[in-house]
């Protein structure tokens, strides 16, 4: 018998693991549907190329949590990766998030910031509502129509299979709108960068543990013949764990495709983006600007991955948080408060677009509910 069954080994499922081996010294099983550990945030080599790159999507860790910071940094050091993200529109180039440049390249100006600040009101004058229902509303209402037909609209619909129309207008909050040329992807957070060995490192770390027992390949149901002493932890979708017992979540998810060439550098930078419906895919990443201090950059070779957005409910990436769905999910939620010797969190569990940071943020937390329980 084990003391805590743990479901997912992503940053959720192995902080707890690791807080409650090393700190409650209890016996945890940790089970895993995938071959390999840590999630979507799994990295690993590409054989050919020799380049680490993160499977499931670019991943920058950020924070401003001195908590957060503080612990992971037991099991990593970081490089000084500082993220920038651009767009091509029309064969050209551009700043994102939405910028100064970006301004003034797209309507061919040369404004200040104030200037700016007085030509984004007056753009956006006629779109000014008390309230905004959808996506589209509120970005028109914060950029106008030039700039958000150029780099939002049509990104959005390959992102996430909708008309923006029909998204809720809490989706827009997440783009940041700069009215200065600062390219920092993540300005406002403290810290910033990439694990200097790759994410997989972290959670062999975060796992070694002789109380910690890891089962990969394994899929978990209600059903499942270990039962701990103490608590099963959850961290998949709520309604996957039910049967569907009330409906299904909608996700949306992603698939990649890699491309190796023999050249030094592709795109110069680890992620553009790509608006133009002309384009299926939404981005393509080159993940060894990542790691500007390995030998590899020096290589005449390169990895580069194209990102397709996808409705493959097994993989599920992104809730779309709608009224329907939130109505849905807090169904779930209800129906297991009443499980005993049970509780879920993380990500897929809560039904939300968390960061790295929050995520390891929140199992902190749980870990110390649990501990006064325990």
């Amino acid at each position: 018998m084990t003391d805590f069954l743990i479901i997912g080994s992503g940053f959720y499922g192995s902080v707890l693991a690791e807080r409650i081996a090393n700190v409650l010294k209890k016996k945890v099983i940790v089970i895993d549907q995938r071959s390999h550990i840590g999630g979507n945030c799994f990295t690993d080599i590409d054989k050919k190329t020799g380049i680490e790159y993160h499977v499931y999507g670019t991943h920058i860790f950020h924070t401003s949590n001195v908590k957060v910071w503080d612990y992971i940094n037991q099991f990593t050091d970081f490089n000084n990766y500082r993220h920038q993200v651009l767009s091509r529109h029309k064969r050209k180039i551009y700043q994102m998030p939405i910028n100064l440049e970006t301004i003034n390249s797209l309507f061919k100006k040369n404004l200040n910031p104030k200037e700016a600040s007085i030509f984004l009101k007056k753009i956006t004058k006629t779109f000014q509502k008390k309230d905004y229902k959808n996506f589209e509303d509120k970005a028109k209402s914060q950029i106008g129509n030039k700039l958000y037909s150029a780099f939002i609209k049509n990104y959005t619909k390959k992102q996430w299979n909708k008309d923006p129309k029909y998204l809720p207008s809490s989706i827009f909050n997440r783009l940041p709108i700069r009215l200065n040329y600062n390219e920092d992807y993540y300005e406002q957070t403290q810290w910033q960068g990439i694990p200097k060995y790759g994410y997989t490192e972290i959670f062999k770390k975060l796992l070694n543990n002789k109380n910690i027992k890891l089962i990969l390949n394994k899929k978990y149901d209600l059903n499942f013949k270990i039962k701990p002493k103490y608590l099963t932890i959850y961290t998949g979708p709520l309604d996957r764990l039910l049967n569907y017992k009330f409906g299904k979540l909608d996700w949306r998810s992603l698939k990649f495709k890699k491309k190796r060439l023999d050249i030094n550098d592709f795109q110069g930078t680890s992620v553009i983006n790509y608006p133009d419906l002309s384009y299926k895919f939404t981005r393509i990443h080159e993940p060894k600007h990542l790691h500007p201090e390995r030998s590899v950059f020096k290589t005449n070779k390169t990895l580069i991955i194209e990102e397709y957005p996808s409705n493959n409910v097994n993989e599920p990436y992104y809730p779309i948080n709608d009224k329907k769905n939130r109505e849905l999910h807090r169904k779930y939620k209800n129906y297991l408060k009443s499980f005993t010797k049970f509780t879920f969190g993380g990500r897929l569990a809560d039904y939300a677009y968390y960061d790295m940071d929050m995520t390891i943020s929140a199992a902190l937390k749980k870990f110390e509910q649990i501990k006064k329980n325990i």
